[in-house]
């Protein structure tokens, strides 16, 4: 099954954020038991270089790579897509115009997605048309990332949109703009179950970040199928942490 399919499927889905623009690193992930990366163009510096040829690397060693887009825009999510992106995560999609938009963007046809057959997605043009057409159905992701309470009001309008097939809360921004720290608490975890309950309803993924395990069984019980696991920055603060405090230890 190709991650699209293993999305719908429900069964658990593991994943990280890469912060570090090196493709060095995507190649080691890759050799993880890690479902997916997910290269973090929002908050990390990674340029229109830097993240083709971390998506390279990803698909010539058959690694599902999600993007998270700097913002919606038609220009990002085309040349992200063509690059190779098996998904797109849209930061801030707080209403149900926003995620039409998106999804349309994301998509080849009428007022949507340019079609090029000379890109890495398409092959560089060993696909035929219809071929690309097929892969956008049954391969390209949309992932709306919901982290604003406006977005969390909308979201069974959000979920219910053709094109859309996840939604990604993002816990520390609801908390944010909640006026509260603790990701735990009602109002966060209230907007997730919200949240949680509008994707079900409508057949979509429920995504959300964890910066540990600790919380996995709740997060299960919400219906959350698919988990973004910390980030490379954090596996490597944890394992060196660990690998001093035991030598220190002995």
């Amino acid at each position: 099954m190709n991650l699209k399919q293993k999305m719908q499927s429900g069964d658990l889905l593991t994943g990280t954020f890469l912060k570090t623009p090196a493709f060095q690193l995507v190649e080691i992930l890759a050799k993880s038991n890690l479902d997916f990366i997910a290269i973090d163009a929002e908050h990390s510096p990674f340029d229109r270089g830097t993240m083709d040829a971390c998506i390279a690397i990803a698909r010539a060693m058959d690694f599902p790579v999600l993007v998270r887009v700097p913002d919606g825009s038609d220009a990002q999510i085309l040349t992200t897509l063509d690059a190779g992106a098996n998904a797109i995560i849209i930061p801030h999609v707080n209403s149900v115009e926003k995620a039409e938009t998106i999804a349309r963007a994301a998509h080849f046809g009428h007022g949507g997605r340019g079609f090029a057959g000379s890109t890495r997605w398409a092959g560089y043009a060993t696909r035929s048309m219809a071929d690309v057409l097929k892969m956008d159905q049954t391969e390209t992701i949309v992932i709306a990332q919901i982290e604003e309470p406006e977005g969390v009001d909308a979201i069974d309008q959000i979920a219910a949109v053709d094109g859309i097939d996840g939604v990604f809360v993002g816990p520390a921004d609801l908390a944010v703009c909640y006026g509260v720290t603790d990701v735990n608490g009602p109002e966060v975890m209230g907007a997730m179950a919200k949240v949680a309950t509008a994707a079900a309803k409508h057949g979509k993924c429920m995504i959300t970040f964890a910066s540990n395990a600790n919380a996995t069984a709740q997060l299960k019980a919400l219906g959350v199928s698919m988990i973004f696991l910390a980030s490379e920055h954090a596996f490597l603060l944890t394992a060196a942490n660990q690998a001093d405090a035991a030598f220190r230890s002995a």
